[in-house]
C-alpha cells in the first residue's frame, strides 16, 4: 500500500470521529450524524488541519464539515440534465467537442458543496466500466477533441487505472488533449506528492503524447498551502497545465476582497483561473451555500477591480441543463447572459436577458433560440 493510500485509510469518515476533533456538543453531534448517513463523510487529516477550530463559521470548515442545512427543502439532484447526456454508463455528451467520463464514485474529502451528492460516495451505477467501449465512442466521434476524466475524484482511481486511460485515449487521433478533475493538490495533495512519483511519471510520459490538463477547484485562499503548492509544481513539471474551477459559495469566498485574494494567489502558482461557477440548486446544497445572481455578479465586477488580466481572465457562468452561461452583468435593469458553450447549435454565442429579483440564484428554461 503506497503512503497516500495509507494516509486516505485514516481521514475521518464519521461524526463519530469528526465530533470529538472539533468540539461538537452531543447534543448538536445526534443530529449531524443523520446527515452523515444520507451524506457521506470523509475529509483528510491534512484538510481538517486547515480549520481553524476557534470559529464555528470558518469558511474552510463549511466546505467539509456537515451542516444541518443539508436537511432543509428544496433543490434537485441532476441540476445540469446529466443523465439526458448519458451515451453510456460512466460516459456523458452533451457538448459536441467533448465527453464527460465518470471513472469513480470515490472522493479523497466529500464535499458538502458537491454537485453530484447524488452518486459521490454513494452509488457506482453512473461510474464507467467500460474503457475500451468508450475509446470505440471517442474514435467513432471524429468532431470530439477531448475527454474530461472526472468522477468523483479522477486522481483516486489506481495508477494502474490512470494509466490505462492514457495509453487507451492518447493513441486516439481526433484527441488534442485530455482534462483530469481532481480536487487532490487542494484536499489531499499527499495523493501527487506522496506517490514515490509513479503518478507524475505516468502523467509525463503521457504529455510527451498529448496534452494533460488538469483542472482543480481552489475556492479559498487558505487553501493555498505550501502542501497544495508543491502537488501543483510537480503536476507542471510532469507537463501538465493546472487550470482552476473555483464555485462561488455563501460564506466561503461571497466578497470582493477574499475572491481577488483567491484569483491573484492562484495566478502567483502557475495555476490559471478558468470559470467561478454559481453553485447549483442541489438538494442538500442550494440552502445554505447559493449566493443570488445580481449579488454574485456585482462580487465579480469589485473582486476584479484588485485584478491584473491573468487573474480576472475567469468567466463567471452557471452550468446550466442547456450548457455553460455566461452571467455578464446588469443591464438596464436586466441580467445580461451569453451562452459560453451550448448543447443545441442554436444557442451558442446567443446573449439573451432576463429579468431577476435581488434573491434569485437560478432560474430554468432560458428563452429557447
Amino acid at each position: 500500500m503506497r503512503i497516500w493510500q495509507e494516509n486516505l485509510e485514516r481521514c475521518f469518515r464519521s461524526m463519530d470521529e469528526l465530533g470529538p476533533a472539533l468540539g461538537i456538543p452531543e447534543d448538536e453531534l445526534e443530529k449531524l450524524r443523520d446527515i452523515g448517513e444520507r451524506y457521506p463523510v470523509c475529509v483528510p487529516e491534512y484538510y481538517l488541519n486547515l480549520i481553524d477550530r476557534n470559529d464555528r463559521h470558518d469558511p474552510v470548515r463549511k466546505m467539509c464539515i456537515p451542516d444541518l442545512m443539508e436537511f432543509s427543502e428544496g433543490g434537485s439532484m441532476d441540476t445540469s440534465g446529466e443523465g439526458e447526456n448519458t451515451v453510456m454508463q460512466g460516459m456523458q455528451h452533451k457538448y459536441r467537442q467533448t465527453v464527460l467520463i465518470l471513472s469513480t464514485n470515490q472522493c479523497a474529502m466529500y464535499c458538502r458543496h458537491c454537485f453530484r451528492k447524488r452518486l459521490v460516495g454513494l452509488s457506482s451505477e453512473e461510474i464507467a466500466k467500460r474503457i475500451p467501449e468508450m475509446a470505440e465512442y471517442v474514435s467513432s466521434h471524429p468532431e470530439i477533441n477531448n475527454i474530461l476524466i472526472s468522477g468523483g475524484d479522477s486522481f483516486l482511481c489506481s495508477n494502474e487505472v490512470i494509466r490505462h486511460y492514457l495509453e487507451t485515449f492518447s493513441m486516439i487521433p481526433n484527441l488534442e488533449f485530455i482534462r483530469f478533475g481532481t480536487r487532490t493538490p487542494v484536499t489531499f495533495p499527499e495523493r501527487i506528492t506522496g506517490d514515490d512519483g509513479e503518478l507524475l511519471s505516468i502523467l509525463k510520459a503521457a504529455s510527451e503524447r498529448i496534452a494533460i490538463i488538469v483542472v482543480t477547484q481552489f475556492n479559498h485562499p487558505r487553501e493555498l498551502t505550501e502542501e497544495s503548492r508543491k502537488a501543483v509544481r510537480s503536476l507542471i513539471d510532469a507537463g501538465c497545465t493546472v487550470r482552476n474551477q473555483t464555485v462561488l459559495l455563501k460564506g466561503v469566498n461571497d466578497d470582493p476582497e477574499t475572491l481577488s485574494s483567491l484569483m491573484n494567489g492562484l495566478v502567483s502558482i502557475s495555476v490559471s483561473p478558468y470559470y467561478l461557477f454559481q453553485c447549483r440548486p442541489v438538494e442538500g446544497v442550494k440552502n445554505q451555500f447559493q449566493v443570488p445572481i445580481r449579488r454574485g455578479a456585482a462580487i465579480v465586477d469589485e473582486a476584479k477591480k484588485r485584478m491584473s488580466g491573468p487573474g480576472k481572465a475567469f468567466r463567471y457562468a452557471m452550468s446550466h441543463p442547456t450548457g455553460k452561461i455566461e452571467i455578464l452583468g446588469e443591464y438596464d435593469g436586466r441580467m445580461l447572459f451569453r451562452y459560453h458553450q451550448a448543447k443545441d447549435e442554436c444557442d451558442n454565442a446567443r446573449i439573451f436577458t432576463r429579468p431577476l429579483s435581488d434573491t434569485e440564484c437560478w432560474f430554468s428554461d432560458p428563452d429557447g433560440c
